[in-house]
Order: C-alpha cells, then structure tokens, then sequence
C-alpha cells in the first residue's frame, strides 16, 4: 500500500508525536478525496467516510486511510462512522466535505425533491455528523470542524435556486455553531470555494448530460481544482489552534464573483488562432 504526498511547505506532524486525527466525508471523490490525500501526507490518520465503497477502497488503497462506507443522510451510518473513528483514538478535525448540486432549473419549475435531497446532504447531512462528533471534539481539547459552503452561500445566481438555498442554510449553521462553541477549545472553519473543475459534480447537477457540465468550465483558463480547495483546507486546520479561520473565499483569477466569470474566446477546431 503506497502513500500518496503532495508538495506542500505545509508543516508535518513530528514522527514522536502522536498522529492527528481527522474525519473526512464525501471522500471517495473530488474535494472530499484531495483532502484525505493532504492530510495523510503530512501523518495525519484518516478516517475516510463516503457512500461508494468501490470508490472508497481504491482511496484507502492509494492513502492509507481508514475507510467507512456509509451516507451522510443515515442515523446509523453515521453512528457508526463515529464508533470507529473514536475507536482509534481522539479525533481532532471533521471534515464536512460530503455535498452536492442537482439541477439548474428556475423557481417557477424547482423539483422541491431536488431540493429536499440536496437539503438533507448539504444541511442536514452536515448538522447530524457535525452533532454526532462534537462530544469526540471536545475530549479531544482541540478540535476543527470545517464546513464546506460555496460562493453559492454568500450570492446567488440564476439556475441556482436549490444549491444555492442549502448553501446559505449551511453558512447559517457555520455561523451561528461559531457562536455556540465560543469558550471551548473547538474552531469552526468555513470553506467557501469558487469555480472548482471537479467535473463528477457538474456532471450530476446537469443529470449525465456531458455537453452541459462542459458547457460550466468552457472557455475558463485555469479554474480552482480539487488540490486548490485541500491545499487551503490543510491550511486552515493547521494553524496554532489558538488562530480560527474563521471563513475563507477562494475563487480562480478568472471568476470575480459567484456570475462574473471571464471565459476566453473559443476558437473552433481546424481555425487557426493567429
């Protein structure tokens, strides 16, 4: 089994000490994936938890981590998850990875069980591993947790009705969880990612239809990618933990708010661009 490590000035944990723990969940793909794979290179020990077991094996396999299949939206999946990582010793980080988009349609024509569903991952999925963790946190005496928001939870733009709605309702919680742990040795992290090219998840949200989650990175030179988001993530929970990141936007050089996005001109095949 090989370790994958990424280039980082990020600092490593000391091989005398014991290793950090973190809980990571959407981690079988995309940002969830690039986060396992920050942390496991500089020692920490993750528990990696996603709905795909094949997916999630293959990321055990390459990492290291320790892998939980399970959803987000189950009481007894996420019991789980919280008996073995605590199993394995304190647990210092939760990552909240596990979201996603589904549909681009307007008010007038929203699938309210597109909505519910995004709902119950984005927000409610987060509440409940976020609920069930907090006692391993605080024994911990120094505990991270990270919210995955969005840009989407801080504008808006159209054709984003639903995603954008359960982003904003997740920087609510982000917020207002700030305020309740305030005086306990526990930071609230957000994370609120711009364009990022992780192309499974423009795939879902235009239903399998290829053309149409092309169609969201065309023409945009160098949008932010998975390794951009874990990168900034691994920064966060690794500050001296008397310093709270408390919210953090990133977006590409091309994108200067949630719908200003410059894209460059297409040239089309067999046209010479001089």
């Amino acid at each position: 089994m090989s370790v994958v490590t990424e280039p980082s000035d990020l600092p490593a944990q000391s091989p005398s000490t014991a290793p950090l723990r973190a809980v990571v969940t959407g981690a079988s793909s995309g940002i969830g994936e690039a986060c396992v794979r920050y942390l496991r290179a500089r020692g920490w020990d993750v528990v990696a938890f996603a709905r795909r077991a094949d997916r999630l094996a293959e990321v055990a396999e390459r990492t290291g981590a320790h892998p939980v299949v399970g959803d987000v939206t189950s009481d007894d999946d996420v019991a789980r998850l919280v008996a073995e990582a605590g199993a394995r010793g304190p647990v210092h980080a939760l990552l909240n990875i596990a979201g996603f988009g589904l549909g681009v349609d307007h008010v007038d024509e929203a699938k309210i069980d597109e909505w519910r569903a995004m709902y119950e991952t984005n927000v409610l999925g987060t509440v409940r591993v976020t609920k069930a963790f907090l006692p391993l946190l605080r024994a911990s005496r120094r505990g991270d947790i990270v919210l995955m928001t969005s840009t989407a939870g801080h504008d808006t733009y159209v054709g984003g009705s639903g995603y954008v709605a359960s982003k904003h309702a997740l920087l609510g919680v982000a917020k207002t969880l700030r305020l309740e742990l305030v005086g306990e040795p526990i930071r609230v992290i957000e994370i609120a990612p711009g364009l990022v090219h992780t192309p499974e998840f423009s795939l879902n949200r235009y239903h399998g239809d290829q053309a149409g989650a092309d169609a969201v990175y065309a023409g945009v030179v160098d949008p932010l990618t998975a390794d951009d988001v874990a990168d900034v993530v691994t920064f966060a929970v690794t500050r001296p933990h008397h310093v709270n990141i408390d919210s953090l936007v990133l977006r590409p050089v091309a994108q200067a708010s949630t719908y200003s996005l410059w894209r460059a001109p297409l040239v089309p095949k067999g046209v010479d661009p001089a």
